[in-house]
């Protein structure tokens, strides 16, 4: 039995005002054949790190094919998604002949002349290998749900968790399901509801953590062999965003679209209902500084990199420095020119700095500030969940009680060491601010004593009803509040 494994993902956000280009790849994920790491698997690239794992003792041969993906940003240059794309094709054209297929991708990702990147990619598979290959997908949950997916591949599994804790785990199934299939064991048929709605579904909280509780506890009994809810992503425009939900059972139809439907329904019911409250700036740190204990964490998802934003917003920034807030630090802010200045200057320095404001004008204004640089680290790392992702070098600045943590990779806080590799320990201050909109909270979750989740002035807007969606199919709530769901499409 011969598998063959690839990666191609990003997420993209359609509005944001920073491309995508192959240099974006090449500094986030780009291994070719055989140059995947050992030690955990990057963005999206689960699939082929536990096939790789299991390959030996399962009986099968896997053919590793190259896999590529980028931090969340725009639209991403034609040219270079073709040239990864063909790449892979190409090798998957040499490994022939192969049984199965086993694609990571994220499921959101958008280039020039393509809305639906993956739905291209696996249908061109398709084309390649042949109906009888069982083609198995993993996705993240802020995917489209197209039905050029659906009818090209047999087997797709999204995370679950919203912070994406359990990619290992859904790899795992994905890589289940497909060999079960080619074993003959099961014969996976697929159902898709569609809700008709933009919403946020953070897992951490009720009702969803009560919901994907549920989910899990379904899925290996009376013939459901997955259940994967498609959280859509609100930023990109597109004709397929919105949530949808898919159900794959084991050769019985009726049994999936009955469940799909159960879900769909109860999903609609939730209509505003997920999303944590969230303050003003001034409203959101005056109540962390007023709780009697430590840390609070103070999340902004407006300036989430991972959503696609610049991540140099400094709405939050100046006003912990104009209140002279004490034992606060806040991070990550991109910005590249700042870190290699504070590096030119050295550990310990104090020199005037110009920082963050710099992409767009939701990036607020600079900040011009006397600082003291108290950390340097070069290439630095921070962990989400199993997973390891780049920071690049990092610089941490002082200014009176507030310290900012530069970094020169773009990214959203995930893991603590986006603090700890400079020398601040999150456990020990008041004011703990992060951009990032919930996958914070695997790391920060369990230290903080409080969490509040402020809008800033950044990019990623919380009421999707201010997006300037041109390409999104209408109806759908809450753009249009009497949006009725589909119900079943597929």
């Amino acid at each position: 039995m011969r598998l063959f494994a690839a990666t191609l993902a990003t997420e993209t956000n359609t509005f944001s005002p920073l491309p995508t280009s192959i240099e974006n790849f090449r500094e986030t994920v780009f291994f070719r054949p055989g140059e995947h790491p050992t030690d955990a698997p990057r963005m999206c690239t689960a699939p082929l790190f536990v096939a790789r794992a299991r390959a030996k003792a399962e009986g099968f041969e896997l053919i590793e094919g190259s896999c590529f993906a980028a931090s969340p940003a725009g639209i991403t240059n034609r040219a270079a998604y073709e040239t990864m794309r063909d790449e892979i094709l190409g090798q998957l054209e040499a490994a022939l002949p192969v049984d199965g297929l086993l694609l990571g991708m994220h499921g959101a990702m958008v280039a020039h002349g393509y809305d639906d990147v993956e739905g291209d990619m696996i249908e061109r598979c398709r084309a390649i290998v042949g109906p009888k290959c069982v083609i198995g997908v993993e996705f993240d949950p802020h995917c489209h749900l197209t039905m050029k997916r659906v009818s090209n591949a047999d087997i797709m599994v999204f995370y679950k968790e919203f912070p994406h804790t359990d990619v290992v785990d859904r790899a795992e199934d994905v890589l289940d399901l497909v060999l079960a299939t080619l074993r003959g064991q099961v014969q996976p048929v697929m159902s898709v509801y569609d809700c008709r709605q933009i919403q946020s579904y953070p897992t951490t909280i009720q009702p969803m953590r009560g919901l994907v509780d549920r989910i899990m506890a379904m899925e290996g009994k009376d013939g459901i062999l997955s259940v994967s809810i498609g959280h859509g992503f609100p930023h990109s425009d597109v004709p397929d965003t919105g949530t949808r939900v898919l159900v794959i059972a084991d050769g019985d139809k009726k049994k999936a679209d009955a469940l799909a439907t159960q879900l769909g329904e109860e999903l609609v019911g939730l209509r505003g209902k997920t999303r944590p409250q969230s303050f003003g700036v001034a409203a959101g740190v005056d109540e962390g500084v007023a709780f009697n204990d430590l840390p609070v964490v103070i999340a902004d998802p407006t300036d989430n990199a991972g959503g696609g934003a610049p991540s140099d917003n400094t709405d939050i920034l100046k006003y912990l420095i104009e209140k002279n807030v004490e034992s606060a630090c806040l991070g990550p802010i991109w910005d590249p020119i700042a870190v290699r200045i504070c590096f030119d200057a050295g550990l310990g320095a104090r020199i005037g700095l110009r920082f963050g404001g710099k992409i767009a004008p939701s990036s607020g204004q600079p900040v011009d500030a006397e600082v003291e640089i108290v950390g340097l680290k070069r290439d630095a790392w921070q962990s989400f969940g199993p997973a390891k992702g780049p920071l690049g070098d990092c610089a941490a600045v002082r200014i009176g009680g507030v310290e900012a943590v530069l970094i020169t990779k773009r990214a959203q806080a995930t893991g603590l060491e986006l603090f700890t590799n400079v020398g601040i320990d999150p456990t020990q201050r008041k004011i703990v601010v992060v951009k990032s909109t919930n996958h914070f909270m695997a790391a920060y979750g369990p230290i903080a004593k409080k969490v509040i989740y402020v809008e800033s002035s950044g990019p990623l807007r919380r009421d999707h009803r201010k997006v300037p969606y041109m390409k999104v199919e209408r109806p759908i709530w809450p753009l249009d509040e009497d949006a009725k769901p589909r119900g079943l499409i597929y």
